[in-house]
């Protein structure tokens, strides 16, 4: 299969590197890899033209510069950068992030994936960040793909419209979401990794200010408020201790307060609370199994000592 990576840079002189070192190393290159400075007023533009110049798979378009950092203007600057390779033959496409860095064989991997189910629509892997193992510390789940990393077979990226601008940020929630909604799998396969350097949601915030933002963007984009307690109180053991979890919350209830507006269809929105109602139910169970067989175990080992 081939396929095409767009990657919108912004400012990302600090890690760009890393992913150019790891995507040079790949077993499997992309036809065509179109990295778009988004109006970069650091060394991004000059770091990408010196890589460019040596592969010429690595194409570069440049954007003017823009004031503010925002999740509708990487849209555009995505779909700028598929303008360039639509002209080329490909079955997969991709957003890559610019702040990550990946094995060499990374990328074959996940094409394999898209080679042994034809109904497999989006793909990608859990990642690392400072310790965070999004496989073991996030409350989303293997059909969840991340952001950083996203692969779409291109049908179902034509199915579902491309990316939706939206200022707010949930760009790549609501594409994956919208292919599971279509009849399409997604799937983050946990036998890979990539690494993620700089922490999700912090470019301009510091980590309090970034979990009120996810707290408001659970909202906005449907999130049932019984879910929502359960994903507050799970966050709340997590670093920063309670405060984490209460910044979760407030941008959630903050949000509903102001009632802003959704940028989720209604069918979207109900499609997204059944699966959060049943994943839900489904991790309710395994606890009260857990507890269940904890419980049998305690009191056979009683038995025998009375014994």
């Amino acid at each position: 299969m081939k396929y095409v990576l767009i990657t919108p840079a912004r400012n990302e002189e600090r890690f760009i590197t890393k992913t150019l070192d790891s995507m040079v190393a790949q077993i499997r290159l992309p036809e065509r890899w179109v990295i778009v400075d988004d109006g970069s007023t650091d060394n991004t533009g000059e770091i990408v033209r010196r890589y460019a110049a040596s592969h010429p798979w690595i194409e570069v378009v440049r954007r003017p510069q823009r004031l503010d950092r925002s999740f509708g203007a990487k849209v555009q600057a995505f779909n700028a950068g598929l303008e360039r390779a639509r002209s080329l033959a490909f079955d997969v496409v991709g957003n890559l992030d610019a702040d990550l860095s990946f094995e060499a064989d990374y990328l074959e991997f996940l094409l394999q994936k898209f080679e042994e189910d034809p109904k497999l629509g989006v793909a990608g892997t859990p990642f690392l960040e400072n310790g965070y193992d999004s496989t073991k510390d996030s409350f989303e789940g293997e059909n969840h793909v991340a952001g950083g990393c996203q692969l779409f077979r291109r049908k179902c990226f034509e199915d579902i419209g491309g990316y939706v601008p939206n200022h707010a940020g949930g760009v790549d929630w609501i594409a994956v979401t919208s292919a599971r909604m279509k009849g399409w799998r997604t799937r983050s396969f946990s036998e890979k990794r990539f690494h993620h350097y700089r922490p999700l949601g912090t470019a301009e915030r510091n980590i309090i200010g970034s979990l009120f933002s996810y707290g408001e963007k659970d909202y906005y984009l449907g999130g049932s408020p019984v879910w929502q307690l359960f994903r507050v109180a799970y966050r709340m053991v997590k670093p920063p201790v309670l405060i984490g979890g209460l910044a979760l919350l407030a941008g959630y209830c903050w949000a509903g307060v102001r009632r802003i507006n959704r940028p989720v269809s209604r069918e979207l929105m109900c499609f997204h609370r059944r699966e959060q109602m049943k994943k839900l139910k489904a991790i309710i169970g395994a606890v009260l199994r857990f507890k269940k067989v904890d419980s049998f175990r305690v009191a056979t080992t009683q038995d025998r000592v009375s014994l």
